[in-house]
């Protein structure tokens, strides 16, 4: 009996010294479950600071480079067209105090008759006879059209007559004569670069001003396109009488002009014989 009760004693201390090594191991494998987890974790985000941090140098990159980015050729045109406005304000004398003629809502009337519609413009009442009307390079769903008031009041034109001036000037936009004039090499090849690292002449601008003043007011359009411009208004007006008439009227009007005052003797150098465009008009309407 007594070595019976060593014997139960024993395996009791057996079970109990295994019982708390068996403790001891799930313990130490727990603390480096505990570890690893903490460590994937530490990783796990660390990884993310440095995805983080990447992003932000190649966010900032970016930033820096588009600091460097030339304009596209559709954006380029009516920055410049505005700088250019802005330059010539003393010559073209835009910035003064005039009341509402209300051309913009006859315009936009007029231009919806013939079918343009959501078609943006501006049309920049200058107070100068060193310009009768012109369209400027801007977007192609934009116009922007310059108008001389002494001119339109020595032909007391009505506002259906200065829509027709206008109609021409908006379909010299579209047709894009002035850009085509306009557009240096050296500009084509810059669309939409990046010049980080390399340096733009101020003489590109230079040039490409004096070409702006050029056509503006000393070559102005050639035949060809003159004729090209008249054949388009006079097919698209040819059936109604009175519009057709009053495109007529407003022609011979300008030639009148033109040969009788000499204050408007360069017209024709813009906008070469209102004469013919009279013939011209006539020819397509037979």
């Amino acid at each position: 009996m007594k070595y019976l009760k060593t014997f139960i004693l024993l395996c009791f201390f057996s079970i109990s010294i295994f019982s708390n090594e068996q403790k001891k191991q799930d313990t130490v494998q727990l603390d480096s479950i505990k570890d690893i987890i903490t460590n994937d974790r530490l990783k796990e985000e660390s990884k993310k600071v440095e995805k983080k941090e990447e992003k932000k140098v190649v966010i900032k990159k970016n930033t820096e480079d588009k600091k460097y980015l030339f304009p596209s050729e559709e954006n380029f045109w009516p920055v410049f067209s505005e700088y250019w406005l802005v330059k010539n304000a003393s010559v073209l004398k835009w910035n003064f105090k005039k009341p509402d003629y209300g051309l913009d809502h006859s315009f936009a009337r007029f231009l919806e008759s013939y079918g343009v519609f959501e078609h943006r413009f501006k049309i920049i009442v200058v107070n100068t006879l060193n310009i009768s009307h012109l369209a400027l390079p801007t977007h192609e769903n934009q116009s922007i059209l310059l108008l001389s008031l002494p001119f339109i009041r020595e032909l007391d034109l009505s506002k259906l007559e200065i829509s027709l001036l206008l109609f021409e000037d908006y379909l010299r936009h579209k047709k894009g004569y002035f850009k085509q004039m306009a557009t240096l090499k050296e500009l084509e090849n810059l669309w939409g670069t990046n010049f980080k690292n390399s340096k733009i002449s101020d003489e590109l601008f230079k040039n490409l001003n004096r070409k702006y003043d050029k056509i503006a007011y000393e070559d102005g359009f050639n035949f060809k396109q003159q004729f090209e411009v008249t054949k388009e208004v006079a097919t698209l007006i040819s059936s109604d009488k009175k519009v057709f008439s009053s495109y007529l009227n407003l022609l011979k009007k300008i030639d009148e002009l033109v040969k009788k005052n000499p204050k408007y003797q360069n017209y024709t150098r813009i906008y070469p014989s209102p004469e013919l465009q009279v013939n011209w008009a006539l020819g397509i309407k037979k």
